[in-house]
């Protein structure tokens, strides 16, 4: 019989994929809440979940509600500050806030696409599952964000 694994264990092994996603979906500010409020939500459910589920993708959809729900609290929320203070990773490096900015700028289906298959390491048919579209609209909307990505990058660099 298959079981799953220790909870712990699917934080370790799936929560940095988890916290890429919540960064591209709600930006770097928000991001950990959001990571904390999907594994809280998947700590609760986590006993009714059948052994053979796909567990990456479970907690990808579980950061896509969680992350709706955060921004739909944040429209509600003060406004921003014009200039944010400059964030570091924890060694120390400066964060690349102008890539979170440039894939928050994509439409929206190719934010999501990019955002579940490179940022969320899920396949093709499962990212399409989640946007209840077609694997092939998945593809395609994944290419064009990369590729507008490319050309948006390549533009900064000249500047």
């Amino acid at each position: 019989m298959v079981s799953l694994p220790p909870f712990e264990q699917v934080v370790a092994d799936h929560g940095p994929a988890v916290l890429r996603v919540c960064r591209a979906l709600v930006g770097p500010h928000d991001a950990e809440d959001a990571w904390s409020d999907t594994f809280l939500a998947a700590l609760v459910a986590y006993p009714r979940l059948r052994p053979e589920s796909n567990i990456r993708g479970w907690l990808v959809t579980i950061a896509h509600h969680k992350a709706v729900d955060r921004l739909r609290a944040n429209r509600r929320g003060p406004i921003a500050l014009e200039h944010l203070p400059e964030e570091h990773t924890s060694n120390g490096q400066p964060r690349d806030l102008d890539l979170w900015r440039d894939v928050a700028a994509l439409p929206a289906k190719q934010q999501a696409a990019v955002t579940y298959h490179y940022l969320g390491d899920l396949p093709y048919a499962q990212v399409a599952e989640l946007l209840n579209s077609t694997e092939t609209a998945v593809r395609r909307a994944a290419a064009d964000g990369i590729a507008k990505l490319r050309l948006t990058i390549g533009r900064e660099d000249r500047s």
